[in-house]
């Protein structure tokens, strides 16, 4: 007995699904305060002191930390949880109320200003050891119950949680050194923004999460580890040998380093198809394969010289990033939660956010398009560009309802 139900669901099913659905939905409630505010600017006087810029990083964060993360977090548990432990719902209410803890408490600094400024890590000040903490929560509650479970673990088995858990002892340490104001990654000094090498090395990062997802799961099916280790060696390789300094995306090796993520829009896809997945998790997984090729695509093209100039830090940038979260992310998220709780998404959830992110990505892709050579008409609110802005709150609009929806059914269930 592996301490599962008949089904195959994870006695803490519930516990992940209501934690990360209930960050999903208060994340997109003020993404669409955001919306309203950047259509109508006036009406966000109506919650003064709280700008614009107070509401962006809670946003940000929330989304990162919170929807992005938590799916992340279950999928560990699920891996070095004993499920038969008396105690294993507690544990999981454990883990993920401290992560929650620390998403509020930030939440209230960065309302009130406490921020680092740099995006995504605005764990500054008081807020700073908040997410450490709630690492090493997890940490604690991981290793107790490899323990436990250590004489039924085969040799791979304890190897390879031994490993996972002496890289993640390392996290929260990095993630309080990165937050600090005196620490910044190297920049392309024709844009401004990120290196050929450190968007190389991001998106490695999450391919190789990626690849580990089946096995943290428990889905069985594909045979083709040894090649596909082997190739993410190769794409590792290329990353650590280009020039890792203040590059330009004028240079070949940047672009070419960058453009290695190419094949990846082929091999995750098979490696993903190739598994036993449970019901309900193939439409998400093709919308998920859908996104990743279009993130590789165009992260690449708006990359080259003359498309970066062009669409860097305009609103291109956020529809970008809604791909990669909001499409991407999401999508995979939803197959986590499926595997683990053995329960579809409820009927038109997987419709509206899909149809919901792919209006916001276009309509922010479209602004971005046009928006350097017209920055004027933007600032003046023309009609073009808040019929945009309006297409941009309907799709957000659309996801929201569609992740309250899925968070509502789940409460119910």
């Amino acid at each position: 007995m592996n301490g599962r139900a008949p089904d195959g669901a994870v006695p803490y099913a519930r516990v992940v699904t209501g934690y990360c659905l209930g960050w999903l939905v208060a994340a997109n409630a003020v993404g669409l305060w955001l919306g309203v505010v950047l259509l109508w600017p006036a009406a966000g006087d109506a919650l003064a002191p709280f700008t614009f810029g107070r509401w962006a990083p809670l946003h940000l964060n929330w989304q990162l930390y919170g929807w992005c993360a938590l799916p992340l977090v279950g999928a560990l548990l699920a891996w070095c949880f004993d499920p038969r432990h008396p105690q294993v719902r507690w544990h999981a209410h454990a883990a993920f109320g401290a992560w929650s803890l620390a998403l509020l408490l930030g939440g209230a600094g960065w309302l009130g200003g406490t921020t680092s400024g740099k995006l995504f890590l605005d764990w500054h000040g008081w807020t700073r050891p908040l997410l450490p903490g709630a690492m090493h929560v997890l940490w604690a509650l991981l290793a107790a119950h490899t323990w436990w479970r250590w004489r039924g673990l085969g040799n791979g088995g304890r190897a390879a949680r031994v490993a996972a858990l002496a890289m993640l002892l390392a996290v929260p340490t990095v993630l309080h050194w990165s937050a600090g104001r005196e620490v910044y990654p190297a920049v392309n000094p024709d844009s401004g923004g990120a290196t050929g090498a450190a968007l190389l090395g991001s998106t490695l990062g999450l391919v190789t999460i990626f690849l580990l997802l089946p096995a943290f799961l428990g889905v069985g099916g594909h045979r083709a580890w040894r090649t596909t280790a082997a190739a993410l060696a190769a794409s590792w390789g290329v990353f650590a040998a280009i020039d890792h300094g203040h590059a330009s995306h004028h240079a070949w090796g940047q672009i070419a380093g960058l453009g290695s993520l190419l094949v990846w829009t082929v091999w995750l896809p098979w490696f993903w198809l190739g598994h036993a997945w449970p019901d309900g998790v193939r439409p998400w997984l093709r919308a998920a394969i859908v996104w990743w090729a279009l993130l590789v695509a165009s992260g690449w093209v708006t990359f080259l010289p003359g498309v970066s100039e062009a669409w860097k830090f305009t609103h291109s940038l956020v529809g970008h990033a809604h791909l990669a979260m909001a499409g991407l992310v999401t999508s995979l998220n939803a197959v986590i939660l499926i595997v683990l709780s053995r329960r579809p998404a409820p009927r038109g959830v997987w419709a509206g956010w899909q149809a919901g992110c792919a209006v916001f990505v276009a309509a922010m892709l479209g602004l971005g398009a046009a928006e350097a050579e017209r920055a004027g008409e933007l600032f003046r609110s023309a009609p073009w560009t808040q019929a945009l802005l309006a297409l941009r709150l309907a799709g957000g609009a659309a996801m929201a309802l569609a992740s309250f929806h899925w968070w509502n059914e789940n409460r119910k269930a």
